[in-house]
């Protein structure tokens, strides 16, 4: 098998992720991007956070979390709330609606999931899960 460069390899991950992406956005009738799933996951797994932790958690920059939070909001997924000792402090917490769209999310990731990884082996799945963790570890060290 040919040894691939850096830039080929790069180029193999971006296309799988982006054929991942295109079909979440044909199958997902919400009108919401996978950040958004994203921000209501670490909600509803965090519970209330404050958005710049949410920002740090997930990788995205705090005006892209503004934005992101803003249409949660809207959509009437996920909430604000003022701290109460300290007015200052808004924290982002998942509503009921947000906690059945991640449901939703989850049901039709399934079928995505199986639709793309059906060509791997299950032990092929666990290595590919296992190294992108461990790549994602070194990047965040």
């Amino acid at each position: 098998m040919k040894e691939k460069t850096i830039f080929g390899l790069i180029h193999s991950m971006d296309q799988v992720t982006n054929h991942l992406i295109i079909q979440w956005n044909k199958m997902f009738k919400e009108s919401l991007g996978i950040s958004h799933i994203l921000v209501l996951s670490h909600l509803k797994e965090s519970g209330k956070s404050r958005p710049s932790d949410i920002a740090r958690a997930l990788g995205l920059t705090p005006p892209t979390l503004t934005h992101l939070s803003e249409k949660l909001v809207q959509k009437k997924l996920a909430t604000r709330l003022v701290d109460e000792e300290d007015r200052r402090i808004i924290y982002l917490a998942i509503t009921d609606i947000g906690i059945d769209m991640i449901e939703k999310a989850h049901e039709e990731g399934k079928t995505l999931r199986k639709n793309l990884f059906e060509k791997l082996t299950e032990e092929e799945r666990q290595q590919l899960l296992f190294i992108y963790d461990k790549l994602n570890d070194s990047i965040r060290k």
